[in-house]
Order: structure tokens, then C-alpha cells, then sequence
């Protein structure tokens, strides 16, 4: 959180403009219910919404969360068309939208007391519905948080129209299947929204220097992770290349001792290391083939995908458990480099011409190299640990 905070300080985003900063999944619902709470008490009522960001940036998996929260009146999930989710830049071609409700002293009581009661539930007083809903959420990630309706539509008891004609015919015929009834489209009442506030989901922001716009939409399936991402840590002496498939390469040139790159990005990409003088030779043979993965599809392929160019890198390290600095190697993701105190780097890293690489000072997570197994032996490479599911609104084990 203090890693965003000066970013967004770094931006221009400060004092009255930046009100708060959430650290959220809309995928898991971690954090989702503190969002609303927030929201309710800070915004209230006081005008419309607008979810903002770059494409694939995960807006329109927000504004379906919230649909089916608290923020949302409780009629309009029936109402409202979901955002679509896609992995393909820009697809939520119009301005989506849902009426916000309006958080009275009565339904802001109520609602803490529902998140009272949730919290004090054990994990496995939960019925199997919800155990196994549970579970689908921890295998999307490791932080996790349940998004419950305080206020629930109120339904009508269904009515069945019965017409004995209809079920009658004479030996001479074959039966007649009943006629499908006219599902009436559901629509907003005048009272419900002529005072209403609404939340738009909005098309996303499209990054000129974004490996995105490269890829195809296999490819690109592959590069956004669709679960937790899981880090990836390596020990690499000078003279050693990591490769992220072939989106992204990073040159260990100088230095006196071993350094560790955690790599932050899909788990479905393969990361390669090799040495320096073997690195060009790799690069050539296996892109667009199945042991680099992205870009995919052979040398017609590679025809048309940009070379890559190169930056470098110079860093002092600040110690083997903190990270000094992220290269965000464009969209693909960021390797977080960790040295030992005052060991002077000299790295070289590559990307698509016409794409973004940057690198951020301080890293975004500074502690992620630690998060790791033990070592493979005979490689540079660490085994992957994913850290424990944490569920924030729920009694947890320890607490009993």
C-alpha cells in the first residue's frame, strides 16, 4: 500500500484527489467488502461512479463483483447485462451500468451486522455449497474474501398457467409441445432510478507501448494470468541470461556476486536460463516454438513480431532479502532483482521494439524474493511456494 501511495504521489495523485487506497481481488472478493463499506461511507450518494484503467486492468471483473454487492440496489443483478470479461484489449465497447443504493443509517446497520455474524463463522461450519465455492476461490489465489447481499429481492411465488386443452389430443395425433411463454424483459420501475446514482463500467484505456496489442488472442490468454501468480525466483551469476518465453530478456553482465531474479508474471509463460554466449543461439532456434511459447506459431509468425531491443541496467544492491529494484519487461510482468549490500549490477534487458520497459524504484513487492523453496539441484532455480490461502472474513483456526 505504501508502494501505490508514492506512485500515485509520483503521478500528481495526492492530498484531496487521492482519497483512499484499496488493495482489492475482484476475482477472489478479497478486500471487496471493506471496498463497499468505504465507498458507502466516504462517497455515499454523492454522484456517479466511474471504474478507470488501462485495458485488462480488471474493471469489468470489478463492476461485476459489485453488481452482486451491497454497493448495487437489490433488484438490479436481475436487471443489469454483466460486464463482458475477456482477455482481449477494449471489449467492453459501451458504458455499462448499475443504479448504486442509497446507504441509509438502517441498511449501513444492517450490513455491519451481517459482517459481524460472517466473521465469527469457522471455515467449517460452512455448508457444501459454500465449502466448495470456497475452494474454487482459493485456487484463483491465495487471498481470498466472500461477497455477500445484505438486501435481498424480495421474489414472487411462481404461478403456473394450466390449460387441459393443451394436454389433451386424440389417438390420431402426436402430442404438441406446449408453446414457450414470452419472457417479458425486466426493466427498472420510474420510482427506482429517478433519484438514482449509477456506476458505469467504462472501455478501458488502450497503451500504445503494450506487448497486448502484439499478440494474438491465444497468445494473449497466455501472457494475462487467470489465477494467483505464483513467484519464481532463480540465483544467477554474472555471464547468465533469463529468458520470459520471448517477450523478455535480462543479461547478467557484470557484478562480483550471485543475484537473485523473482519473476513476476503468468505461471503459464516458461522462464529459460542460459549463459550469455549461448543466449542469441537460443533465441534464434526456439522462438515462436513450443519451449519459448509466446510468441507462437513458427517463422511466419516471428516475420511479423517486432525484434528486441535493448536497455541498461545499473543497481545497487541493498541486501539478499530485499529486493532494490522491478524491471517491468512491458505487459508480460516484472522481475524483482535482489543483491547483496552495495554489490554494484550491471544488467542489459530486452523487449519488443516499440514496447515499454521500465524500471521501478523501489520494487513494488521488496520482500517477494524470500517467498520461495529450496533449491534445485544442478540449476539456478528455486522451488516455486505459494503461499497459504487466507480468507479475511471468516473465523480462522487459530482464532477458536
Amino acid at each position: 500500500r505504501q508502494r501505490v501511495a508514492a506512485a500515485c504521489a509520483r503521478a500528481g495523485l495526492r492530498g484531496a484527489a487521492l482519497v483512499d487506497i484499496r488493495l482489492v481481488s475482484a476475482k477472489t472478493g478479497y478486500g471487496m467488502e471493506g471496498l463497499v463499506s468505504r465507498l458507502q461511507r466516504s462517497w455515499k450518494c454523492a454522484g456517479d461512479v466511474y471504474l478507470l484503467g488501462a485495458t485488462n486492468s480488471g474493471k469489468s471483473t470489478l463492476f461485476n463483483t459489485l453488481l452482486r454487492s451491497d454497493y448495487c440496489k437489490s433488484r438490479a443483478p436481475d436487471i443489469i447485462d454483466r460486464a463482458t470479461v475477456s482477455p482481449w484489449p477494449g471489449t467492453t465497447l459501451n458504458l455499462l451500468k448499475f443504479p448504486i443504493i442509497n446507504p441509509t443509517c438502517d441498511r449501513i446497520f444492517q450490513r455491519q451486522e451481517r459482517l459481524k455474524e460472517e466473521a465469527t463463522k469457522p471455515e467449517d461450519q460452512l455448508s457444501s455449497e459454500e465449502k466448495k465455492y470456497l475452494n474454487q476461490l482459493k485456487k484463483q489465489g491465495y487471498l481470498v474474501g466472500e461477497v455477500g447481499r445484505t438486501f435481498q429481492q424480495q421474489k414472487s411465488s411462481a404461478e403456473i398457467d394450466f390449460d387441459p386443452d393443451t394436454l389433451s389430443y386424440s389417438m390420431d395425433e402426436k402430442p404438441r409441445d406446449l408453446p414457450k411463454k414470452h419472457e417479458e424483459r425486466k426493466e427498472f420501475t420510474h420510482n427506482e432510478v429517478k433519484d438514482a446514482w449509477w456506476c458505469f463500467d467504462t472501455p478501458g484505456i488502450v497503451k500504445e507501448d503494450c506487448v497486448l496489442n502484439l499478440l494474438t488472442e491465444e497468445e494473449v490468454k497466455l501472457v494475462l494470468p487467470s489465477r494467483a501468480i505464483v513467484p519464481r525466483t532463480f540465483i544467477l551469476k554474472p555471464g547468465m541470461v533469463l529468458f520470459l518465453a520471448a517477450l523478455g530478456r535480462i543479461d547478467y553482465l557484470e557484478g562480483e556476486k550471485p543475484a537473485w531474479f523473482s519473476v513476476l508474471a503468468s505461471n503459464l509463460l516458461p522462464v529459460h536460463v542460459t549463459t550469455l554466449s549461448n543466449a542469441d543461439t537460443v533465441y534464434r532456434k526456439h522462438t515462436a516454438q513450443e519451449f519459448l511459447k509466446v510468441p507462437m506459431g513458427g517463422e511466419e509468425r516471428m516475420k511479423a513480431f517486432p525484434p528486441l531491443v535493448s536497455q541498461d541496467i545499473t543497481l545497487k544492491g541493498i541486501g539478499t532479502t530485499e529486493a532494490v529494484a522491478d524491471i517491468k519487461l512491458c505487459s508480460a510482468g516484472w522481475v524483482a532483482v535482489t543483491a547483496h549490500v552495495e554489490e554494484e549490477l550491471l544488467l542489459r534487458a530486452y523487449t519488443p521494439k516499440g514496447t515499454a520497459l521500465l524500471v521501478r524504484e523501489p520494487p513494488l513487492l521488496p520482500y517477494i524474493s524470500t517467498i520461495r523453496g529450496a533449491r534445485i539441484p544442478g540449476t539456478p532455480a528455486y522451488r516455486t511456494k505459494k503461499p497459504p490461502s487466507f480468507v479475511e472474513n471468516l473465523k480462522s483456526a487459530g482464532s477458536r
